[in-house]
């Protein structure tokens, strides 16, 4: 945490745009009568009301969540566009044959799962102001190279390096919005930001539709059209806006430039006294031992995994699933009924995550939609007809679309401290990555289109895993809190000092789950 010298001193340093003097940095630590921090970064005698922590959380709401989103909207639609572009030609043009669509597919998220933990450990150490916007020019920039492949060597070898940028942007950025906010307001903004995946399904339909209109443009030997517009005009807007990020991005509260000094030493405050540690704290092995080794990170993760086998599986095949069940319909048309079931999964999702912020409730939400997205998948499995299989296709995203931010900001709520919390984000997206994957080859076109037996059953089996999954996380964190609030474990104090027993987190017998 920034002490009061250094931030009066930024204040001066902003109010005259150059150095102050250290009478200068005096009369404003004097003005501003704020308490120091103690060794631990705490500020015991600092006081504030209810509407100055409302008015601050407003401003960090500003300030954060919008880009936050923009920036994986943008992700997920270099992720996804590929499906668009596969419709459009790209199969044809490069000459892919048998399984290497689905190759190229999985390579990025071979790649992906990699890098989560790596690199978060490397945000926590850098910081997001410059790193977050690194990441997002990176995979633009590997967006917009796609655009000149020319075979399925090359395309490979594209898909494999977004895979480096793109693996610690998800996770990043839920850690980042974890660093401004407590546990009752984090999964309302991870919902949002990460709604924007379905946002970046929606448009990523209608932005196809338009930019594989363009004209054939470009110096002979490479020319650039229909499906190549896809790729490069969206990876030059994101490597655009990553440009342009750092000078929103904030660091972290102590030293957010929108905040003046007493309101970012509440903002620091108010989280250390949350989770009860150092925001400044580095990344160590029992960090990423207790990280690891949490059955409750482990549910978390295998929740995400299951859902991510329906979400990414949806975010590149949903384009292809429409154009077969609509096999007289054109490419744009099966693009623009790709938009629909997008916009309503975005609003769910968003309305979920607040409703679960509200009650202060993780399992019962993602137990209860799962069932709509089994209930989708049924329809899928067994029913003929293609405008109810349509229908399907709602339940099945508006039912699974939640899960992802659900499952990832439950483990994020149960993990005390940044450095574990940093881990805990990165591990239980890179097991749930692990979904990813097999959702590259849950449909195969050439062997089970077009009605998909295989993939929907195993997206079926996937969602009732998830509502099994939800239920069990429910009844763990109900028993351990019981157990705590009996006493039964007091043992884990036992020849501790004060700081060694803050330092337990989330196993302290004061900490109690959220279920």
């Amino acid at each position: 945490m920034a002490d009061e010298k250094a931030i009066a001193q930024q204040i001066e340093q902003e109010r005259t745009g150059g150095s102050s003097s250290n009478d200068d940095i005096a009369v404003a630590h004097k003005d501003a009568d704020l308490p120091q921090p103690d060794s631990e970064g705490s500020n015991p005698d600092l006081t504030w009301t209810e509407e100055e922590e409302t008015a601050i959380r407003r401003k960090i709401d500003w300030h954060t969540v919008p880009l936050v989103t923009l920036l994986y909207m943008l992700c997920f639609l270099d992720r996804a566009n590929i499906g668009n572009a596969r419709i459009q030609g790209l199969g044809a043009d490069l000459k892919l044959e048998g399984l290497q669509f689905n190759w190229a597919l999985s390579i990025f998220y071979i790649i992906y799962l990699l890098v989560e933990v790596p690199s978060n450990i490397i945000l926590k150490k850098t910081g997001p102001k410059f790193y977050l916007p690194f990441l997002v020019c990176g995979f633009g920039l590997i967006s917009l190279c796609t655009s000149f492949v020319q075979s399925f060597s090359g395309l490979m070898v594209a898909r494999a390096f977004l895979g480096i940028f793109e693996g610690g942007a998800m996770p990043g950025m839920a850690f980042f919005l974890s660093c401004f906010y407590k546990r009752n307001e984090l999964l309302f903004r991870i919902g949002i930001y990460v709604s924007a995946a379905s946002i970046a399904g929606a448009f990523g339909g209608l932005l196809a539709t338009g930019l594989s209109k363009i004209p054939a443009w470009g110096v002979a030997g490479h020319q650039i059209h229909t499906w190549r517009n896809i790729f490069f005009f969206e990876g030059l807007v994101t490597v655009i806006v990553g440009i342009l990020a750092p000078f929103g991005m904030p660091t972290k509260p102590s030293e957010a430039y929108f905040l003046n000094p007493r309101e970012r030493l509440i903002a620091a405050e108010r989280l250390v006294r949350e989770h009860k540690s150092n925001p400044d704290e580095v990344v160590s092995k029992a960090h990423i031992k207790r990280a690891v080794f949490c059955i409750h990170n482990y549910t978390c993760a295998l929740g995400f995994f299951l859902i991510n086998i329906t979400v990414q599986g949806l975010s590149v095949f949903m384009p292809t699933l429409i154009k077969d069940l609509y096999p007289e319909g054109s490419a744009t048309q099966a693009q623009l009924y790709s938009v629909p079931p997008y916009v309503c999964a975005c609003l769910v999702a968003v309305a979920v995550a607040y409703l679960s912020d509200k009650t202060q409730q993780r399992g019962i939400w993602l137990a209860s939609f799962s069932v709509l997205a089994v209930i989708g998948f049924g329809i899928l499995r067994f029913n003929d007809q293609p405008n109810i299989r349509y229908m399907a296709i709602y339940f099945v995203t508006v039912g699974a679309f939640p899960g992802g931010p659900g499952f990832l900001s439950w483990a994020m709520n149960n993990s005390a401290g940044p450095p574990i919390r940093a881990v805990t984000t990165a591990y239980v997206v890179t097991l749930g990555t692990i979904g990813g994957i097999v959702a590259t080859w849950t449909y195969l076109p050439d062997r089970d289109g077009p009605k998909y037996f295989t993939g929907h059953t195993i997206n079926f089996c996937g969602q009732i895993g998830t509502i099994a999954l939800a239920i069990f996380g429910i009844l763990y964190c109900m028993r351990e809190n019981k157990l705590r609030a009996a006493g039964k474990r007091d043992h884990r104090l036992e020849g501790l000092s004060d700081s060694e027993q803050e330092a337990l987190g989330s196993h302290h017998p004061r900490y109690r789950y959220w279920t």
